[in-house]
């Protein structure tokens, strides 16, 4: 059958050549687009969203800037989910595969120009992948059991990852806020305990960390500013049926007295369901809905704290940290699981008001609290903070490390180089992983070149043992 006749109208099918140098060219463009991106200097991309509003996101992130991007090339979308994979179990090094990626599929090209079969091509990688692999295990540092070295190692990983982002000009005040984060975490790796609020004004250096949760919402009017030892209930809940709504409804009446008795009724249901909110023995009750006036005076009268318009994330994390479960019905109390806290007030984070809960039953919860002039540059300091608690609460786990600026893209090279040398003496008519050295000093390249070093010296001098564990 014709291939015409199994597809819709509309598609198109390619194959043999023309179709490989599609993949081949896709998947580099997508590489060049984010290499001028790499080390210390790597320069920012501006990206205009095609929706509404036409945002703006000024960011280096490789994930960030991949993501945003329209693409149709098959090739290129692999490239896309490689970074995105990256970002989801790492945190770190998105640019860094889609560049290896790029470079190994540039120079298969070559090989393939050359007529040498993909297969050939393929099991020649996985030789160099795994003999550049052997390389490193051979060469990690392990200072688990050494407290202090172990801070250190964390520390010098944490500015490492920063110094490419926009917090490079603070990374010691950062990395020091990542690490302390990182190590109330207890081992875990669930960043959920962590909470990161960003507040325009200040500059990026009065950021700070705080022992506790915090909620950006404001107490309201005549409701206690401090509550100690408080159980809390986190509870998603219609709170608002107090009114009459009059276009939503269809209620026929001949008089004031009777639209009078249907508010009344509405107040009584209302009534009764605030009490049994207050069975369940609580002082402090947030909900994902807004609260209306008659309840909130209800709750006021009780003394219980009422916190209204929680976003749905701001409530999960609320409940994660306190240990308490969120609620919709009310009837009984005894299977409701309540959070609590020590203590709950009120604070001042510039000029905007927030709900401070210190003494959390998860006892690793803290939160980061970001300044800075602009939306813009909060949206890139979280990104950047992100990576960093990533890294770090992986590093935590596997607490094995190595140098970085390069140093091991040239250590694979030279056991790589080795390699294809050893098969190039002895197995004439085996697979070789010939140009796969090159192909991984091609990575810390473009962040020498940016940096506006020479990568060649840099690469003669990583020959030698006397490297110290900077940031290039």
């Amino acid at each position: 059958m014709p291939i015409d006749k199994i597809f819709k109208d509309d598609a198109s099918e390619e194959k043999g050549e023309r179709a490989r140098m599609a993949s081949f060219i896709g998947a580099m463009a997508v590489a060049d687009l984010v290499k001028s991106t790499l080390g210390p200097k790597g320069m920012d991309k501006i990206l205009q969203s095609t929706g509404r509003g036409h945002s703006v996101t000024v960011t280096n992130d490789g994930a960030t800037i991949l993501k945003s991007l329209h693409i149709d090339n098959p090739a290129a979308k692999v490239l896309v989910d490689i970074s995105k994979v990256q970002d989801d179990e790492v945190g770190d090094g998105t640019t860094s595969v889609v560049v290896l990626a790029g470079e190994l599929l540039r120079e298969a090209e070559k090989l393939v120009t050359s007529k040498i079969h993909p297969m050939t091509i393929i099991a020649g990688y996985r030789m160099a992948a795994e003999c550049a692999r052997d390389a490193l295990l051979k060469r990690v540092i392990d200072n688990k059991e050494n407290a202090e070295k172990f801070r250190s190692d964390l520390m010098k990983i944490a500015m490492t990852t920063l110094c490419s982002k926009i917090l490079s000009q603070d990374k010691e005040h950062f990395a020091e806020m990542a690490v302390d984060a990182v190590f109330r975490l207890k081992g875990s790796t669930n960043l959920e305990a962590i909470q990161i609020i960003k507040k325009p004004g200040g500059s990026l250096r009065d950021s700070f960390l705080d022992e506790g949760f915090i909620l950006d919402k404001k107490i309201g009017i005549g409701q206690p500013k401090r509550i100690e030892n408080a159980k809390i209930l986190v509870a998603n809940t219609a709170m608002d049926t107090d009114k009459v709504k009059i276009y939503g409804a269809r209620v026929r009446v001949d008089s004031m007295t009777k639209v009078a008795q249907i508010e009344g009724a509405e107040k009584e249901k209302m009534k009764d369901k605030v009490n049994k909110i207050l069975a369940h023995g609580i002082n402090c009750f947030v909900n994902r809905q807004l609260i209306y006036n008659f309840p909130e005076e209800l709750f006021a009268d009780a003394g219980v704290l009422a916190i209204e318009h929680a976003d749905f994330e701001g409530i999960e994390r609320l409940g994660l940290v306190t240990g308490g479960e969120i609620a919709s019905t009310f009837d009984n109390p005894e299977s409701v699981k309540l959070g609590h806290c020590k203590l709950i007030e009120e604070i001042m984070i510039g000029e905007d008001k927030l709900i401070h809960f210190s003494g959390v039953e998860m006892g690793q919860a803290c939160s980061i609290v970001l300044r800075g002039a602009s939306h813009h540059v909060l949206d890139e300091a979280e990104r950047s903070l992100h990576d960093a608690l990533c890294v770090l609460s992986q590093t935590v786990n596997d607490s094995r490390v190595l140098l970085g600026g390069g140093w091991p893209e040239m250590v694979m090279a030279k056991e790589v180089d080795e390699l294809a040398k050893h098969y190039n003496r002895t197995n004439q008519t085996e697979p070789k992983p010939n140009r796969t050295e090159k192909i991984i000093t091609e990575v810390p390249t473009p962040g020498f070149y940016i940096s506006q070093l020479d990568p060649i010296l840099q690469r003669r001098d990583n020959k030698f043992d006397n490297i110290t564990w900077k940031c290039y």
